[in-house]
């Protein structure tokens, strides 16, 4: 069963992600565009971080699915590819990311699932910008270190992330309840910067200036998304037939 939002799209390759969003290029000589993310999966984001005293903004790969420093195991047993926005602050998985540790999930689009409240048939919508801009959701990320591992092993370290959501606006609430943080443009500085201590109010405030964005967003059903299927025919609109008249 998919959960709120546990499936997206990254249509656009590494060169392309580093210039829209004016980053470094960091640990990301593994990417390719994908149409079918799943959680725990490797994702690009951007974040900023201070380095020799100036704020360095990077493309790196992040594991969807926050691990918090403090955890003994990378595997949690709750789910954190998603953050609640009104309660992230609050929650000690979440909290000292929403501190200093706010990221960006480039997304070209994500998909949802209505279900049907008679049949209860499941029907896959891909949800995206109406210009096919790239959509920068709002997310939080996490460094958690495998102290089972030399401190040598490059594999020691493991950034990890997730995806905030806050009430769906009404132009998506027929879909599903939720959707993810749509951040304008304008507010992408003041999201990714270390030195702006975050804190629910600020977590608010990015949700409202998300709203106009996520209201804008354009839904098209899709067929059926197989869990290890991809490439972009998955999100090529499903076109139904139109039913004969009759004489």
């Amino acid at each position: 069963m998919f959960r709120m939002c546990g499936r997206f799209a990254v249509d656009k390759g590494t060169n392309e992600l580093i210039e829209e969003f004016v980053a470094a290029g960091g640990d990301v000589h593994d990417w390719a565009p994908r149409w079918n993310i799943a959680p725990t999966e490797t994702v690009p984001v951007v974040l900023e971080s201070v380095k020799t005293g100036e704020l360095v903004r990077r493309l790196e790969m992040a594991r969807w699915s926050l691990v918090p420093g403090w955890s003994k195991e990378l595997k949690l047993k709750v789910p954190t590819f998603n953050a609640r926005a009104e309660t992230a602050a609050s929650k000690s998985m979440f909290s000292a990311s929403v501190k200093s540790k706010r990221a960006i999930i480039p997304a070209s689009g994500y998909y949802e699932w209505h279900t049907d409240s008679v049949t209860k048939k499941k029907t896959p919508f891909f949800i995206h910008a109406p210009d096919g801009q790239t959509l920068a959701l709002a997310g939080l990320y996490s460094w958690w270190k495998d102290h089972g591992k030399a401190e040598d092993d490059p594999t020691k370290w493991n950034l990890t992330t997730t995806i905030l959501t806050s009430d769906a606006v009404d132009e998506l609430l027929d879909i599903h309840d939720r959707n993810p943080v749509p951040l304008p443009r304008e507010w992408w500085d003041d999201w990714l910067n270390p030195v702006i201590e975050g804190d629910q109010g600020f977590i608010d405030a990015a949700v409202a200036a998300a709203l106009p964005v996520a209201g804008s967003l354009r839904v098209r059903e899709v067929a059926p998304i197989p869990y290890q299927g991809e490439g972009p025919q998955l999100i090529e609109p499903v076109e139904h037939e139109e039913s004969p008249t009759s004489e």
